[in-house]
């Protein structure tokens, strides 16, 4: 067998080619392992993206993929390296979510996810960097610092999923594990110029995605807002991961299994795409909305039926409080008497009439019981208006994030933060409104890079798809990519 394990060509191959090298023998587990060790010793010094190194236990695995390969065995992800978002246990490895109390802790088991995983043949390396409790669309914490975007060292990747981001941009993996409750998959694959899938809600098990010190329940503690999803570089890869993963936990599959119906169309003619490139509440970057503009042309002239505006659109506005207000209050869960005193404080001194973002978010954590029973109903509501839309609608096309990459902000109060939209500022916690239009209802979508800034810098679409049709936006995106390209490798990373 030829040793490949220095050529730069594997730095980017996608892990269907790796699965073929594998499969034909032309390369061992093993030496891929080396090679993925080698780029993340060599480069993430500068990065920073790999924070939680298991090296030792994935070279022994990779030898044990390399044994079962020999015996003719044959598993979606054997001897595939990867590693996973810190926010997932891993057994034997700290679990901290960036947060001092989590510190010197290690799980005991794997996550659900992670399991599975394991069980397709895949060499996890480690964990990568995220936002502190997973609550910003940066990447930095007290724990492990902060995480560089590999197109631009002075910015962030994107949070809170921005090491996993970082680590596919850089050529580290093929495959990672991330999560979303606010834009967190879709965030930095949009930052970062890769691939990233939003699951229906439900559809993969969030058991073991936990904070540090809790238990692994077998419950969804964020009413299906919060998902766990794959990250690659290719949209290939992420059916290959999504399918590896996705399906009821063990107690529920003594009683259903999961059958995924196929994607609508085979052929980008046949697809109706709606394209939405603004939203009521915060501008978009117009360099991302000629990106978004340039696709839709060039889906119109493969005969695909694009509209750029349609009355069955919910209320986007709408949805973007629901989902700040239910969103705000599970984060406050668990905070001290002096937080709630204070929230108090704060709501009190608003105007009652005030509808702002910013008074939703202050209000949400005093939300009663019967307020949140309210708000889940209207979600019910907004899953039969997005219904109705996908019956005259295959797919929606809308921005990820309103920005592109954006230099660091470590200010510790996000509600003093700004950020620079053409020139004008706004509040930064005002970038969430871009996922609310999918989490609330609980929709797949995927997120895959389609072109790039002025100063170089990654542009990516969010295509939104039917209730449990997660294979339509994946599909969608897998023939974009192949007409029109998808990721591309950043700038040489400076040593």
């Amino acid at each position: 067998m030829r040793s490949s394990a220095s050529e730069p060509g594997l730095d980017y191959a996608n892990a269907s080619e790796l699965r073929a090298l594998l499969d034909a023998r032309k390369i061992s587990a093993t030496e891929l392992f080396e090679h993925a060790v080698g780029r993340i010793e060599a480069l993430d010094s500068r990065i920073n993206a790999v924070v939680v190194r298991d090296f030792d236990r994935a070279r022994a695995v990779a030898r044990e993929a390399d044994a079962a390969l020999a015996r003719g065995e044959r598993r979606p992800l054997l001897g595939i390296p990867m590693t996973v978002k810190e926010a997932f246990n891993v057994g034997g490895l700290p679990t901290t979510w960036g947060l001092p109390m989590g510190r010197d802790w290690r799980a005991a088991e794997d996550a659900v996810a992670v399991a599975r995983l394991k069980a397709a043949g895949a060499v996890i390396l480690g964990k990568t960097n995220l936002a502190t409790a997973i609550a910003d669309w940066q990447s930095f914490n007290p724990i492990y610092g902060t995480t560089n975007n590999p197109w631009d060292l002075t910015r962030t990747p994107g949070g809170s999923s921005g090491g996993s981001a970082a680590a596919l941009a850089a050529g580290y993996v093929p495959l990672e594990l991330g999560s979303d409750i606010s834009g967190s998959l879709r965030v930095p694959a949009h930052l970062c110029g890769v691939f990233a899938h939003k699951p229906t809600s439900n559809l993969v098990p969030q058991r073991g995605h936990a904070p540090p010190r809790s238990p692994a329940l077998a419950t969804d503690l964020t009413s299906g807002l919060g998902v766990c999803g794959p990250m690659a570089r290719t949209a290939a890869d992420l059916s290959t991961t999504l399918d590896v993963i996705a399906g009821p936990d063990e107690y529920e599959a003594r009683a259903y299994q999961l059958a995924l119906p196929a994607p609508r169309h085979e052929a980008l003619r046949d697809f109706r795409v709606l394209v939405l490139d603004s939203h009521p509440l915060l501008p978009v970057a117009s360099e991302i909305r000629a990106a978004l503009d340039q696709l839709a042309g060039r889906l119109t002239a493969t005969g695909a039926k694009v509209a750029r505006s349609s009355p069955l659109v919910p209320d986007l506005a709408e949805s973007a409080r629901l989902h700040t207000r239910m969103v705000r209050n599970f984060n406050a869960f668990g905070r001290s008497p002096e937080f709630f005193t204070k929230i108090r404080e704060d709501a009190a001194a608003l105007k009652p009439d005030d509808d702002s973002l910013k008074a939703w978010r202050t209000r949400a954590p005093l939300l009663s019981h019967h307020e949140w029973m309210a708000a889940e109903i209207a979600r019910a509501r907004l899953r039969q208006k997005w219904a109705g839309l996908f019956r005259e609608y295959d797919v929606v096309l809308c921005p990820p994030f309103s920005v592109t990459a954006f230099p660091h902000d470590q200010t510790p109060d996000m509600e003093d933060r700004t950020i620079d939209i053409d020139g004008e500022a706004h509040p930064y916690p005002s970038l969430i409104v871009w996922a609310t239009v999918a989490t609330p209802p609980g929709l797949p979508a995927t997120v895959m890079p389609v072109g790039r800034s002025k100063a170089g810098l990654p542009i990516g679409a969010q295509i939104i798809g039917p209730l449990f049709e997660d294979r339509t936006p994946l599909a969608f995106a897998q023939l974009l990519e192949r007409e029109y390209g998808g990721f591309a490798r950043p700038p040489e990373i400076p040593l």
